[in-house]
Parts: C-alpha cells; sequence; structure tokens
C-alpha cells in the first residue's frame, strides 16, 4: 500500500496535490497546478482522460488496430469559445492552434422540421450576412430582421455577462450590478432575466420555428426553454463567434492536455476510484482510493458531479462538511439517449452537414415528457453529429439520393431524464424510442440503413453508472431560474484545501465552461498552497 505522511503545506518544498478525475475541468487544474510547481496526481475511475468526451469503436474489438484510429465522438462534438483554451495553453507557455489542429466550420448547424416534411430547411452560417439571407429564404424578410435584431442582443448580453459572470469566479448580484453600470442593468432589463428563454423569444420572433431553433439553446445546459432564464440566448452568440471541428475528433484536446500534464510531471493512475477524502479537523489532509492506496495531500481538486460528494461517495467527513452547501430542490438536467453507428445514409431531401437538428411538434411536449413525467420523449428533437462533415472530408460516394456502399461515422443524440439510478428502461420502450428518433429523420428526408453490430446505444442508466450520484445527467443541474447562476457551488469549499471543478459548479457545463471552472479550481488551489503562477 502507497503511504506518504500527511503534513502541512509548508513541510513540504513541493506541495502535494490530487486530483479526482480526468475530465476537462480536472486536467486543466492539473496542468496549470503543475505548470505552477505542485505536485500533482491523477485519479481516474475510467481506463483513460476525457471524462464526457469519448470516442467509441461500433464493430472494432478490443485491441483492434481500428481502434488506433480516431473513433466517433461520443461525447461533446463541438468546440466554441476558443479563446478559453487559447488563455490556457498560453499560461503554460504554449500556442493553442500549434498543438491541435482545428478547422473552423462555415455552416454552424443544418435544421428541419417534420412538420413540412423536411422541405423547408435552415442553415445558420458562420458568416452573418449568409445567416439573415437563409432566414430571409426560409421566414420572410421581416423575420430575417428580426433574427438580426435578436443577433444584436445577444452580442450585447454575451458581451454583458462574460466578465461578470462568465469569467467571475464568485459571481453575485452586487458584483454584477457594479459591472454592467447603469447601461448594463438596462440592457438586461430590456432582455427580462425573469422570463423563461421560451417567453422571451416570443418577442423576437413571429415564425414558430425560429423560436423553436433558438429555444433549443436552453438544452445545452440540460434545461428546459420553459423554465430556463432568458439570458440563456447568449449562447446564440457564442456559437456565431465560432465553431471548429478538431483534427482527430475532440478526444484530441483530451490527448494532448495529458500529454503536457506528463511532461510537467503529472502523475495518472487510471481505474482508481477515489473512495475517501480524509480530513483533519476542517482541512483536507490525503485522499483514499479502491486499491487501498493512501495520498496526502495539500489540496485536492474534486473534478465530479458534485451530487458525488453530496451521496457520501467520497467518505462521510466531506459529505457532513459540504453539508450547509448542499442544494435544496435540485432539478437534475438533461440525459440522453446516443446512438454511435456506422451505417449506410440516403440523403433524399436532407444533405447532411456536420452538425444537425430534426425538430418536430409540439415542442413543449419533449420537455413535459422528460421534466414533468420523467420519461423518455414520445416526440424528440434529434440531433445528428455526420463527423466526416463540413470540412472538405466528405467522400464523393456520398451523394444525394444515392445510398453510398460506404458506412459512413454518425453520433445522433435525444434528450432524455436523468433517471438512471431509478429507472430502467424496457427493450420494448427503448425499440419504441429508437423508433420514434429515426422515423423523424425519414420524414425530413434522411433515412439511415443501420446494422446492431455497427451500433452502440448508451442509456440515462450507462451514463449514472459512468458518472456516478447523477442518475445519467450530463449537465449538472438544470439551469432553471435567473439566481440559479449564483446559487451554483464555486471553487472554493467549506473544507480547507478541497475545490471543486467540472460541468455543476460555475461556471456551468460545456467543454469551455469546464475547463475555466478548472482553471478557477486550480487558482484557488495555489492562493491556497502559496504558489504563484509561472
Amino acid at each position: 500500500m502507497t503511504q506518504v505522511a500527511s503534513a502541512k503545506p509548508s513541510a513540504f518544498k513541493t506541495p502535494q496535490v490530487v486530483v479526482v478525475g480526468a475530465g476537462m475541468a480536472g486536467l486543466v487544474s492539473a496542468l496549470l497546478l503543475a505548470n505552477a510547481g505542485a505536485h500533482v496526481t491523477v485519479l481516474e475511475a475510467q481506463e483513460e482522460v476525457g471524462g464526457k468526451i469519448r470516442q467509441l469503436w461500433p464493430g472494432a474489438a478490443q485491441g483492434s488496430p481500428e481502434r488506433d484510429r480516431p473513433g466517433i465522438d461520443s461525447g461533446p462534438t463541438v468546440l466554441t469559445m476558443k479563446w478559453v483554451f487559447e488563455e490556457i495553453f498560453a499560461a503554460v507557455g504554449l500556442h493553442f492552434e500549434r498543438e491541435l489542429r482545428l478547422s473552423p466550420l462555415d455552416v454552424l448547424a443544418k435544421h428541419a422540421w417534420s412538420a413540412d416534411h423536411g422541405e423547408a430547411q435552415l442553415s445558420l452560417y458562420a458568416d452573418p450576412t449568409r445567416s439573415k439571407e437563409a432566414v430571409a429564404e426560409f421566414a420572410g424578410a421581416r423575420e430575417a430582421e428580426r433574427f438580426q435584431h435578436f443577433c444584436r442582443s445577444a452580442k450585447a448580453l454575451y458581451g454583458a455577462l462574460e466578465g461578470s459572470i462568465i469569467r467571475e469566479a464568485e459571481p453575485s448580484m452586487k458584483k454584477l450590478a457594479l459591472s454592467l453600470g447603469p447601461r448594463g442593468l438596462a440592457l438586461l432589463a430590456g432582455i427580462g432575466p425573469m422570463r423563461s428563454l421560451w417567453q422571451s423569444l416570443g418577442g423576437y420572433f413571429k415564425d414558430p420555428r425560429l423560436r423553436q431553433l433558438f429555444a433549443r439553446y436552453a438544452t445545452y445546459c440540460g434545461s428546459s426553454p420553459w423554465a430556463s432564464p432568458a439570458t440563456l440566448m447568449l449562447i446564440a452568440q457564442v456559437e456565431m463567434d465560432g465553431v471548429w471541428s478538431l483534427d482527430g475528433g475532440i478526444r484530441s484536446l483530451a490527448a494532448v492536455l495529458e500529454r503536457v500534464c506528463r511532461e510537467l510531471g503529472v502523475v495518472f493512475k487510471f481505474q482508481t476510484r477515489c473512495t475517501d477524502i480524509e480530513l483533519q479537523g476542517a482541512r483536507v489532509c490525503a485522499v483514499r482510493t479502491d486499491s487501498q492506496d493512501r495520498l496526502a495531500a495539500h489540496a485536492v481538486v474534486f473534478n465530479g458531479d458534485i451530487q458525488a460528494l453530496h451521496a457520501g461517495l467520497l467518505g462521510g467527513a466531506a459529505q457532513s462538511a459540504m453539508r450547509s452547501k448542499m442544494a435544496r430542490g435540485v432539478v437534475r438536467s438533461l440525459s440522453a439517449v446516443t446512438w454511435s453507428m456506422k451505417c449506410r445514409v440516403l440523403e433524399e431531401r436532407f444533405t447532411l452537414e456536420r452538425h444537425n437538428v430534426f425538430f418536430q411538434d409540439p415542442y413543449q411536449h419533449e420537455f413535459n415528457d422528460i421534466f414533468t413525467h420523467q420519461r423518455l420523449p414520445q416526440s424528440p428533437t434529434v440531433y445528428v453529429c455526420a463527423q466526416a462533415r463540413g470540412v472538405g472530408s466528405v467522400s464523393p460516394e456520398l451523394e444525394t439520393g444515392v445510398v453510398s456502399e460506404k458506412k459512413e461515422p454518425l453520433f445522433c443524440l435525444i434528450n432524455a431524464p436523468a433517471t438512471g439510478d431509478t429507472q430502467a428502461w424496457t427493450p420494448k420502450e427503448l425499440a419504441a424510442c429508437e423508433t420514434a428518433t429515426f422515423s423523424l429523420l425519414q420524414r425530413c428526408g434522411l433515412s439511415l440503413q443501420m446494422a446492431p453490430e455497427l451500433t452502440i446505444q448508451t442509456t440515462p442508466r450507462q451514463f449514472h453508472q459512468r458518472f456516478p450520484a447523477t442518475g445519467g445527467a450530463l449537465y449538472g443541474q438544470a439551469t432553471h431560474g435567473w439566481m440559479q447562476v449564483f446559487s451554483r457551488s464555486k471553487a472554493s469549499t467549506p473544507i480547507s484545501g478541497l475545490f471543486l471543478a467540472g460541468g455543476s459548479v460555475h461556471p456551468g457545463p460545456g467543454l469551455p465552461m469546464a475547463a475555466l471552472s478548472g482553471r478557477m479550481a486550480a487558482e484557488a488551489a495555489m492562493a491556497h498552497l502559496g504558489l504563484t503562477k509561472r
């Protein structure tokens, strides 16, 4: 059994830090802390880094040479807010775009609606002029003007809240008011933060399809458009600022962070679960693992869902000390049912872009099913990521109206309730869900010839097993209500030396937000340990 004696930070020339979880936030924390001079050990329950970032290889056995090549991104599929990663890499003396090969996407996403059998389709572009022209063709000149007004509002809102909320380690109403000033507060009042996103969008768009399209941004935070605040419209600006694909998939970002961490001396222990965070008084002193190791620690960064702490999965001492911070009446965010597959594609009326969304009506039924009835949606919205598309890599075999013999890698996702710890869907229920999902694509002019042996389905129960105490929730707690942004847990905790990072804490879910939370946790730990950034 490995054992290191506990001591105060000043007793060691090199502070000892344990990072629990090698998701995006954990990797960023480990990177920055190691760069500041700490000795960092990362414990990861899975066999590789990434957390929710993962790739799957349908039909490829363990040890197959195919697994040496990039698989199908089966978690996050898009990179936005590139500046976050540029700043993090620059902090350790590296240039982000020299470490990874990025390609900006001209088409942000393509959309179709079952109500008109997919005949009316709308693509949004990185070029705002092209987007306005596309909206005008889709819904008319007046709606295009409303779209421009919406874009101006989203841009102004993002500009107002980036510093006061997104970058702020300890946001509060007082800090927000001081930061915004009279003009910013007037802008916020005009947006109507106390209104739901759905209500607010009704003031911008007359065409219900556009209202539905932009309401979907609530799901980026795992939330319902009918309960999330109007301020989530700023996500539209995040996408309009740029969407990138990565050569090798999103997994390549995690791989580069792991490599740089190792170069800085970070030690990774895979298939190793933290079972207990030991305290000495109200201070962290060590962690224990399921392999019976005890690692002394002057600081611990927990990169996992905060509900795991509250559930006692990291020991009773941490659970008791965190009790005062337990959120009451927490609504879990969305989970998902996903399909990672290789399949033949028939494009009858819909030609895939890299990111595609298929809607059906009535939209509210999807969220009533999930949040009210806690059942699989009978009329789901479907997201399809065609990972061979959008960056000039489409095979010439993939022609409209022709079934290609080439099996194309696709990732499909629908929203689902985070009840993976209390419900196990029957094969009949899952089959009905699959039928509802792929029949929608057919109605919109896209047919997929799926093969069971080349398809991997993931359900809320499997997500719960991968991310304990979540029920399969993929975004922490739902962003329901304006004040939720202030009630979300921050990096520092009541336990001296314990810091939180990940999508379930401030500033929230998503790759760039998780990376920011990792930076905030690292900075809080540096201050605690008396370290300075190099």
